[in-house]
């Protein structure tokens, strides 16, 4: 003898609905509504018979239709950064995943790896999934294709580097003014021949941290020198190659600044391995640079502030903000990092 079990609906190559959990708990349809949604005025009884029905079914709650009805497109918003392992835009992901579930809202983010096609790709996608707003951090050169987004009104806030052709907000650094304060340093220091470590001048950063430098050494009347600028250097085994290159040229630089974090560490590297006492200042704070086995300056400033005012923005224009489009510029400040010299040798 044989029994046959007859399964919830759910179990049956589909995804429940709300009229299987009515039909389930023996109630209607508006009640099922009222309860998934929420709403009050639902006797206890019978919400928690619709409670059991969709917990048996498995149902999960359909926030696009929700987000709908109540006049939002998706109640989502997404996110492009440039590559998650980097601690900085790990951060700036965090911040903003903790925003957007305060204000019930999913974040979608994705990495361009600093590829303007594939960053064209991500925001076009994005765009098709409706969601609510745009955080970027920009890879290309050319954002006029999120005019008709916005237009249509979807708004967009750049972070760290302002978007290009295209009228929306920004949250940036004051990259210029922190390499000018970082180079004034040195040069108060006794140092003139002071190399500089970039990736890549079309990226917004380095060209405002190089500006700044120059800013720096035209004021102290020491003239610019294109030898002791070192482009291309990517990451910190470019940055320690670049160092070692300079340090055995003639009449070497006695000091570095290196234009983000991944290239201050490479530059660490290579110093403490020739026991080098060159001066280091380093854009960028990083996890552990305390501990850095050398002296060093880094310019540093709040990532999570950077992060929480962009969002901020976002969400401003999500819920109606129609001022014209705004540039908040963030400070920044020399920190002194890695170990003393006695430290080091104790």
């Amino acid at each position: 003898m044989t029994s046959e079990h007859s399964e919830p609906p759910s179990r049956a190559g589909r995804r429940p609905t709300m009229v299987d959990v009515a039909r389930l708990a023996g109630v209607s349809l508006k009640t099922v509504s009222r309860v998934v949604n929420g709403e009050p005025h639902v006797q206890r009884a019978m919400a928690d018979r619709v409670l059991a029905a969709v917990a048996e079914l498995g149902f999960q709650r359909n926030h696009m239709a929700s987000a709908l009805r109540a006049g939002r497109a998706s109640a989502t918003i997404g996110l492009i950064i440039e590559e998650l392992a980097n601690p900085f835009y790990s951060t700036i992901a965090h911040v903003t995943a903790e925003m957007a579930r305060d204000r019930d809202t999913l974040l979608l983010s994705a990495s361009s790896e600093e590829d303007p096609v594939r960053e064209e790709q991500l925001l076009r996608d994005l765009c098709s999934r409706r969601v609510d707003g745009l955080l970027v951090v920009p890879a290309g050169c050319d954002h006029s294709f999120l005019n008709s987004q916005v237009e249509m009104g979807i708004p967009v806030v750049f972070l760290d580097r302002p978007g290009t052709n295209i009228e929306a907000d920004a949250v940036l650094l004051d990259n210029r003014g922190g390499a000018r304060s970082g180079v004034r340093r040195l040069v108060a220091d006794g140092h003139r021949r002071i190399g500089v470590l970039l990736d890549s001048v079309d990226v917004h950063t380095m060209r405002e941290r190089l500006a700044g430098a120059q800013d720096a050494l035209a004021d102290a009347g020491i003239g610019y020198d294109g030898a002791l600028v070192r482009s291309g250097v990517r990451d910190p085994a470019t940055a320690a190659a670049a160092v070692a290159d300079m340090l055995t040229q003639p009449n070497p630089p006695t000091a570095f600044l290196a234009l983000n974090n991944r290239i201050t560490v490479g530059a660490v590297q290579e110093l403490w391995r020739r026991s080098s006492d060159a001066a280091l200042v380093g854009f960028d704070d990083f996890e552990l640079s305390h501990l850095m086995p050398r002296p060093l300056t880094v310019i540093g400033y709040d990532t999570r502030e950077l992060a929480r005012r962009a969002a901020q923005l976002l969400f401003a224009r999500i819920d109606g903000d129609r001022s014209r489009p705004r540039t908040v510029v963030l400070p920044t400040e020399l920190i002194e990092r890695g170990l003393t010299a006695a430290a080091a040798t104790a």
